[in-house]
């Protein structure tokens, strides 16, 4: 079973994928910034752990993340403003990929954003901003030697999912159920043969389990 460190563990995605991970049987650590969260993460079986990604450092993150052996970065400012992009999307990606290495953790799951995801729209300056900086922290993270994984999954939606995605390297542009998000990401973790590997996600047709196991094909070593 794997020592998890889950970076946005009270969000939307965070939510589903920590009580996934603990049922399964996986060993779950969850930063939270607000004292109140701890206990919500205590009732799920997740060992919590109080950091601000806007008020840290990667060497006071490597800290709270010794022992553990694969880090999910799943953490964002959803649209609520640029300097909070700045400093979650943005340094704090950057931040936590470095703790990893700092704390000899090889294996990174980034949750970024489709890239198509403005297409054919208006959009803002801040969404702009926003791709920008979630491009910027993808090609970080790519540029190490982690064992990373950099999910990008289509516009998430709340409604429940039904196990069954499209995924690939590039795929036409759709929206996801935040419930099939955490799957799928539950699944990587399971499946370390997935590495190295940007991959687009939408609901589909397939099984997340054999959907997750074709990426491996397109790995690198």
């Amino acid at each position: 079973m794997s020592r998890v460190f889950l970076i946005g563990a009270t969000g939307g995605v965070g939510r589903q994928l920590r009580k996934r991970l603990v049922n399964a049987g996986h060993h779950v650590t969850g930063l939270h910034r607000q004292d109140s969260q701890a206990d919500e993460l205590v009732a799920d079986g997740v060992t919590p752990v109080n950091g601000d990604l806007l008020n840290t450092s990667s060497e006071r993150l490597a800290e709270t993340m010794r022992g553990c052996d694969i880090v999910v970065f799943s953490a964002g400012a959803g649209g609520a403003g640029v300097d909070l992009t700045d400093g979650i999307d943005g340094r704090g990606a950057r931040f936590a990929t470095e703790a990893a290495m700092l704390a000899g953790i090889s294996r990174f799951l980034l949750v970024s954003a489709f890239p198509e995801a403005g297409r054919g729209k208006t959009v803002s300056p801040t969404f702009e901003h926003y791709m920008r900086v979630k491009k910027q922290a993808d090609v970080m993270l790519a540029a190490t030697p982690l064992e990373w994984v950099i999910l990008r999954p289509g516009t998430l939606v709340n409604e429940p999912g039904n196990g069954k995605v499209r995924m690939g390297l590039a795929i036409p542009y759709g929206t996801v159920p935040r419930e099939d998000v955490a799957a799928v990401l539950h699944s990587l973790i399971e499946q370390p043969q997935v590495k190295r590997v940007i991959i687009e996600l939408t609901s589909g047709e397939q099984a997340i389990g054999d959907a997750v196991g074709s990426m491996a094909a397109f790995s690198g070593q």
